[in-house]
């Protein structure tokens, strides 16, 4: 049992003891200031009016039946409310389970036995992997992390958008182009920028020119049927260039995948569940099949078009199914743009309508955009930057900032990626970003990087300690003043059981960074390493609970925690 259900079915014991009769929720907080103890409950101030008793009355009849040995003291505060400080031997407990589970520390089981699915980092294929790719990538591997925290059998999957009018357009370029032009460029990111340059181009040609329509429509046909033709030759070597960039390029931010389902596989699947389902859910319009989604509120969509191909919402509907067959998950997480969230409303619920798990047990949450602050970056990658350029920017930035030291292409990489990771995740998501290369490179607080450092210094002090024969012991010194680190690290396991809930990492990143001060004040002003003081054991643990829990919150991020910086 955790300590938050610990103090609640103590304070609901404590309740009816007080002659109440009461089942509902009860809301427990952290105070701001540590001095007002480690919890705060406001259940008196709730019950007051109903029992027609003084708030601060009744708050002292409560806390006075308020008995768990994790609990040290309680004070009643303010109008009413019960604040509760823990035990010193609670605080050591949990320092002793960092020691005992180490890597999995703040994991829990509750949903052992299920079966969770993530979707995130869908690439269009033959356009380039850019910044939009990047923020869904970082957000979604966090997301399928606090899920692996949680007990559950993770699987996660991509969605690559690859048959579409659009891709049709950019083969018919590079076919124009001549399909050995690719040769001419050396490196994998060189040619993917070639077939960028076909998508816009052919676009472009598309748009201008009305006679091309029947030629790239008879493209986009030998794609969907796989025709034995060199346009679909074509295109399978545009295809197999952009899926091995992709998963190199994912792999570099640190995520994989158990599962890809295109686009095409979907469109089939989605075609006959929809025209399946006319008129009960879907309905035919002027040639074409669609949603009123006016009946629910939203607004009305095409799901097959005039030509009886179908749309994005109809391949979203296949999608479902595809999903639900191959993985039968008891939740389904799927990661987007915010400005698909009125889009994907129709979406889930026309598919309620044919089956209620794609409706019930899908969850949709949606990012914004990120923009970079700084006339050199901002002029340097563009109004849409690709992933490739703003990492190699970052990268950049990194290395002026060295201080001096010369860092490996693998260090600065990894300090790169957890200034963009840390800068994407510290905000709740679904809002807007910018990306400052002074506050999210620094390493004195706020920033992917000095969480990098507090971890590589803590790993330092214990380095420095092994060569002096000193190793952590976990047993408090005669005398010992609880700090405010044993205050703080026992909440980590509520704190990502929370985040896990709502999935939200910004919680895990809000965390894990006021630990990192907390630690590095103590660091500031404690001498850690003291061999005629006998306190010094019981400090080298916290610091190597401290570290393995920054470590725990790094990874739930996606960040690469460095031995040394």
């Amino acid at each position: 049992m955790v300590i938050t259900e610990t103090i609640t079915q103590a304070i609901k014991t404590a309740v009816e003891k007080a002659g109440i009769s009461y089942d509902g929720d009860l809301t427990l907080e952290h105070p701001r200031e540590l001095s007002h103890g480690d919890y705060a409950t406001n259940i008196a101030m709730m019950l007051a009016k109903a029992e027609n008793k003084n708030p601060l009355e009744l708050a002292e009849i409560i806390a006075k039946n308020i008995n768990a040995p994790e609990i040290a003291n309680i004070e009643v505060a303010g109008p009413g409310f019960i604040n509760i400080t823990l035990a010193d031997e609670f605080y050591l407990s949990q320092v002793k389970e960092i020691f005992t589970n180490p890597d999995n520390y703040g994991w829990n089981t509750a949903w052992q036995g299920k079966k969770i699915l993530v979707e995130h980092s869908s690439p269009n294929l033959f356009k380039p992997f850019h910044i939009g790719h990047m923020m869904n990538n970082t957000i979604g591997e966090s997301m399928a992390r606090l899920a692996h925290t949680s007990g559950a059998e993770v699987t996660v999957v991509s969605y690559p958008s690859d048959v579409s009018l659009g891709i049709g357009k950019a083969v018919w370029k590079l076919m124009d182009y001549g399909v050995e032009k690719l040769d001419e460029f050396e490196t994998v990111a060189e040619k993917m920028a070639f077939l960028g340059r076909c998508y816009a181009e052919g676009t472009q040609a598309y748009d201008a020119a009305p006679e091309l329509e029947a030629r790239v429509r008879e493209i986009t046909q030998d794609i969907y049927e796989h025709r034995d033709t060199p346009a679909y030759a074509a295109y399978k070597i545009g295809r197999d260039l952009n899926l091995d960039y992709f998963l190199k390029m994912t792999a570099r931010l640190g995520s994989s995948f158990d599962g890809l389902i295109f686009e095409s596989e979907a469109g089939i699947a989605g075609k006959e569940i929809v025209m399946n389902h006319v008129p009960d859910v879907y309905t035919e319009s002027n040639g074409a099949v669609i949603y009123e989604g006016e009946q629910d509120g939203l607004h009305t969509r095409v799901f097959i078009n005039k030509d009886g191909n179908p749309t994005y919402e109809a391949k979203d509907i296949g999608l479902l199914k595809l999903k639900f067959e191959r993985y039968q998950p008891d939740l389904s997480v799927l990661v987007t743009d915010s400005e698909q969230k009125e889009y994907y409303k129709v979406v889930k619920t026309s598919a309620g309508k044919i089956n209620a798990d794609w409706d019930e047990k899908m969850v949709h949450k949606t990012h914004g955009r990120m923009q970079f602050k700084g006339t050199k970056m901002s002029s340097r990658l563009g109004n849409t930057p690709l992933v490739a350029d703003i990492l190699d920017a970052v990268v950049e930035e990194v290395n002026e900032r060295a201080d001096g030291r010369t860092l490996t292409p693998d260090e600065a990489d990894v300090i790169a990626i957890a200034a963009i990771k840390y800068t994407i995740l510290r905000t709740q998501a679904g809002k807007n970003i910018n990306f400052d290369p002074d506050t999210s490179l620094s390493f004195e607080g706020d920033s992917g990087p000095y969480l990098q450092y507090t971890y590589a210094r803590a790993q330092s002090v214990l380095d420095k300690a092994s060569h002096l024969d000193l190793e952590p012991q976990l047993e408090q010194p005669d005398g010992w003043q609880v700090t405010d680190l044993e205050r703080y690290l026992y909440r980590f396991p509520e704190i990502v059981d929370l985040a896990f809930r709502d999935l939200a990492p910004h919680q895990v990143v809000t965390y894990v960074t006021e630990l990192a001060q907390m630690f590095n004040t103590w660091y500031g002003n404690t001498k850690i390493v003291d061999q005629d003081d006998p306190a010094t054991l019981y400090r080298l643990a916290l610091t190597k609970a401290t570290g393995q829990v920054i470590k725990n919150g790094l990874w739930i991020l996606g960040i690469d925690a460095l031995e040394q910086m």
